[in-house]
C-alpha cells in the first residue's frame, strides 16, 4: 500500500516537472505512474457500450427568427433536455465550422508546444488568469487523472492579450465572444423554460463569469487503469462544450454510462450545480467523465459560466428563484455564493 508520504512526493516531483503528462507521452512510458491509477470503483455503473440512451440533439437554426411557435418549440426541447438529462448537443447554433476547427487546432497546438515554452505558463496561482497544468485537483484528489488543461479566465475581466499564449491567442478571443453571444441565447431559452421573463437569468448574472478551459488527453499505455476525467458535477450555472473527434465523454443517466458521441460542428451543452440549485431542482446538474484512451491525444474546450468574484467586493448570493416557488414547491436549497 502507497503511504500517503509516498504519494505526496510523487505528486510533487510531477508536478514541479511541469512537463505534464503530455511530458509522460513523449518519453515514451509504457506503464503509467502510479498517482494515476484509480481502483476499479468508477466501472461499477453500467457500461455504455450496449447503451440504448444518447444525448438529445436540439437545432438552434431557427432560434433568430421571429416565428413565435419555432421558438416555443426549440424552449420545449431545451425544458425536457435539462429535466431529463441536463445535457444536450446543439447544431446550427451561430458559430462557424472554421472557427471550432481553429480553437481546436490552437489548444492542440498549444498542447505541442515544446515543455520548456509551456513552463512559462505552470502554475497553481489561482489568481492568475492564465495558467496551465495537470488537474486542477492535483493534490486534493485521489487519483490523478489523464489530462493537462490551459485555463483562461475570459469575463469579465479577461487577460490582456499578451498575457495569452501566442499559438492561440487571437482564435481564443474570437472564439470566446461567439461563445459568451451564444451563451446569452441559451440563458434566455432557460428563462423561457422555466417559465421566466427571456433576460431573467442574465440579469442575475448568470452570464457574466466565463472560463475556458483548453484540455489536452494525451494517448495512454494503460486507459483501463486511469481516466481522463474522473466522475463528477460541474459547479457552475452552465458549460459550452467543444470537443474534437476522438470521444471518450460519457453521462450517467439512469445508471449507465452513455456516451456523447461527436457530431462535426455540433457542441455539448450541459448544466451546473448553481443551475439545479437555482432552478430548485427543476433542471439536473448529472455526473459525467472523460475516458482514457490509447489513442490521442483527445483535444476539448469547455466554456464555464460561473459565479466571479470582484476584489473588494462581497460575494454574490445566488438562491432558488422565489418566482419558481410555491407552497407545493418550497426551497430545496439555502443561498450560497
Amino acid at each position: 500500500m502507497e503511504s500517503k508520504y509516498e504519494r505526496r512526493s510523487e505528486l510533487k516531483a510531477f508536478d514541479e516537472s511541469k512537463a505534464g503528462v503530455k511530458g509522460l507521452f513523449d518519453a515514451g512510458v509504457e506503464k503509467i505512474p502510479q498517482i494515476f491509477i484509480h481502483d476499479n470503483k468508477h466501472y461499477n455503473e453500467s457500461d455504455s457500450s450496449d447503451s440504448k440512451f444518447s444525448i438529445p440533439v436540439i437545432d438552434f437554426e431557427a432560434i433568430d427568427d421571429k416565428n413565435v411557435i419555432l421558438r416555443a418549440n426549440i424552449v420545449n426541447k431545451v425544458r425536457d433536455a435539462c429535466e431529463k438529462w441536463g445535457f444536450f448537443q446543439v447544431i446550427n447554433h451561430g458559430i462557424e465550422v472554421t472557427v471550432l476547427d481553429e480553437m481546436l487546432n490552437k489548444v492542440r497546438g498549444f498542447h505541442e508546444q515544446d515543455t520548456e515554452v509551456k513552463k512559462e505558463f505552470y502554475t497553481r496561482d489561482e489568481s492568475r488568469s492564465v495558467q496551465y497544468n495537470t488537474n486542477f485537483d492535483f493534490y486534493q484528489a485521489q487519483a490523478a487523472n489523464w489530462r493537462d488543461t490551459i485555463y483562461c479566465n475570459m469575463a469579465p475581466c479577461p487577460p490582456k492579450p499578451e498575457e495569452l499564449p501566442e499559438v492561440c491567442r487571437d482564435i481564443l478571443i474570437d472564439y470566446s465572444n461567439k461563445v459568451m453571444r451564444l451563451g446569452v441565447t441559451i440563458f434566455e431559452l432557460l428563462s423561457e423554460a422555466l417559465g421566466l421573463e427571456p433576460n431573467h437569468l442574465k440579469d442575475m448574472g448568470c452570464v457574466e463569469g466565463q472560463y475556458v478551459l483548453g484540455h489536452c488527453y494525451p494517448a495512454c499505455p494503460e486507459p483501463d487503469l486511469t481516466l481522463g476525467f474522473s466522475k463528477h458535477t460541474d459547479s457552475g450555472f452552465l458549460n459550452v462544450v467543444l470537443q474534437d473527434q476522438m470521444g471518450g465523454l460519457q453521462v450517467l443517466y439512469q445508471d449507465q454510462w452513455v456516451n456523447v458521441t461527436p457530431s462535426p460542428g455540433s457542441l455539448v451543452v450541459n448544466l451546473g450545480d448553481m443551475m439545479q440549485l437555482i432552478s430548485n431542482e427543476k433542471f439536473k446538474s448529472v455526473f459525467h467523465r472523460v475516458l482514457a484512451k490509447n489513442v490521442g491525444p483527445r483535444i476539448s474546450v469547455a466554456s464555464l459560466f460561473r459565479t466571479h468574484f470582484m476584489q473588494g467586493s462581497s460575494p454574490k448570493l445566488y438562491g432558488p428563484i422565489k418566482e419558481l416557488l410555491s407552497e407545493e414547491n418550497p426551497p430545496i436549497f439555502r443561498e450560497t455564493t
